[in-house]
């Protein structure tokens, strides 16, 4: 299917990058796909990724210097730089599967095709601006609303975008599934994080974010960043947001896991479980015509109703709500669009570009739009025990409300996250996620 979702693809983002075109005034657009960088007062640099733009087009998310010409009634002509370096690997050959898309040039330097752009017609020219410190007179750099149009057409995955999600959502879910043995059999951080590698089959440099291995009270750093090598004293929690990549196209999932049998280990199995069946019936929500913020509200809902049974919290669901209470043990937003990029684009406008911001007591939600059909969203509601975050409430007028004993108690296990990568359907909401883990469950069965 393969080839000819992509066919279908590359047709549909011809047709209406044409209609923009014409739209806008420009005769054509250039796509240049980026050049690495290098650190300050340094030969190396970090790895290099390919400009989402180009990505769109091109299944090449590792191609330095590419360029790609579109111009209407004309087949895209992609140039792609293979400069002869007896110091690295050229990069691969053009697929035939998607190579046939497109009038090939191959160049060995960019100033090959530097030339194109002096050509009389009105270009519109997406690349960063370093890259192009000259762009001639017929040529205008990252027009702003042309760029809000073409935003606003990712955040309708097409076929072949959706079955790249899928295969991405299927080899992050090898990984998740190593790193859940890897805590289980105690291991640290790092040599969990080296088992989910393992498993995806991936570089470190090819995910598309920094795994996120957070053993214990790190579970509680939202977007914790290291990777201790040293197994800690004790095993009480294991908060894993780690994704993988196909092609260019992202998965994004995280799960919670707790180990030991005491009483505290079994309260915060059961905030696991009561988050999971939140986490479920929000996935399910995301319908066409649904406004996010909507959801993003029963959200904290939800978490209100888990402080109140759990005797976190004692106050009534609604008094929580108006005090905030639930911003204290979640902090971030519902979900976001995901795609060629994590926090993909599009997310805090309307299909017209005007900015919808979030709401003040929700300030981090990056996404408040309408959903519709063809969507692709994070649903990752979760519940924190952030000393920062509750200390001050220790203090306050609410503070007799609160079971400090028992959120003292759970401060060593961190936190809880689950997240999903959910496509918003024309009926009920197709899981990504969970269909790979289920996927994996049956083939093992088989096996």
């Amino acid at each position: 299917m393969t080839s000819t979702s992509y066919r279908h693809h590359v047709a549909h983002l011809q047709h209406r990058t044409e209609h923009l075109l014409a739209e806008h005034g420009f005769d054509r657009l250039l796509i240049h796909s980026g050049r690495p960088k290098m650190r300050f007062q340094d030969d190396h640099g970090p790895a290099f990724r390919a400009h989402p733009y180009f990505v769109h087009w091109v299944p090449l998310p590792r191609h330095a210097d590419g360029l790609l010409e579109i111009r209407p009634g004309r087949r895209p002509r992609l140039y792609l730089c293979v400069p002869e370096d007896f110091w690295h690997a050229p990069p691969t050959s053009p697929a035939d599967w998607w190579a046939s898309e497109f009038e090939i040039h191959q160049v060995e330097r960019p100033e090959q095709w530097r030339s194109s752009l002096s050509e009389p017609k009105a270009t519109a020219l997406i690349a960063e601006a370093a890259d192009f410190p000259e762009i001639g007179r017929h040529a205008q750099l990252n027009p702003e609303q042309l760029l809000l149009q073409l935003d606003e057409g990712r955040t309708i995955k097409t076929d072949w975008q959706i079955e790249c999600m899928r295969k991405a959502n299927q080899t992050a879910v090898l990984g998740h599934r190593a790193a859940a043995e890897a805590f289980e059999n105690e291991q640290s951080e790092l040599e969990i994080h080296l088992a989910y590698l393992h498993a995806c089959l991936h570089e470190p440099e090819q995910l598309p974010y920094g795994s996120i291995i957070a053993l214990n009270e790190h579970a509680a750093i939202l977007h914790y960043q290291y990777r201790v090598a040293q197994r800690p004293e004790s095993f009480n929690s294991f908060l894993i947001d780690a994704g993988a990549d196909h092609l260019g196209y992202a998965a994004d999932i995280t799960r919670t896991y707790v180990s030991g049998g005491s009483d505290i280990s079994r309260v915060f199995a059961a905030l696991i479980d009561s988050m999971g069946e939140l986490q479920q019936r929000l996935a399910d929500a995301a319908r066409p015509g649904r406004e996010f913020t909507e959801l993003n509200e029963q959200t904290h809902r939800g978490v209100a109703e888990i402080l109140k049974a759990s005797g976190l919290c004692t106050m009534s669901i609604d008094a929580m709500l108006e005090a905030n209470i639930t911003t204290r043990f979640l902090p971030h937003g519902l979900g976001h669009f995901i795609g060629i990029q994590v926090h993909d684009v599009g997310g805090k406008v309307d299909f017209m570009g005007t900015a919808l911001p979030p709401p003040v007591e929700h300030p981090f939600l990056r996404l408040t739009r309408r959903l519709e059909q063809g969507n692709v969203v994070t649903i990752e509601p979760g519940l924190y025990f952030i000393p920062s975050l509750l200390d001050p409430l220790r203090e306050s007028n609410v503070q007799r409300h609160l079971n400090w004993s028992l959120i003292d108690q759970l401060l060593p296990y961190g936190g809880i996250r689950i997240e999903d990568d959910v496509l918003v359907t024309d009926a009920a909401p197709e899981n990504l996620t969970r269909s790979a883990f289920n996927t994996l469950s049956e083939s093992k069965q088989i096996a």
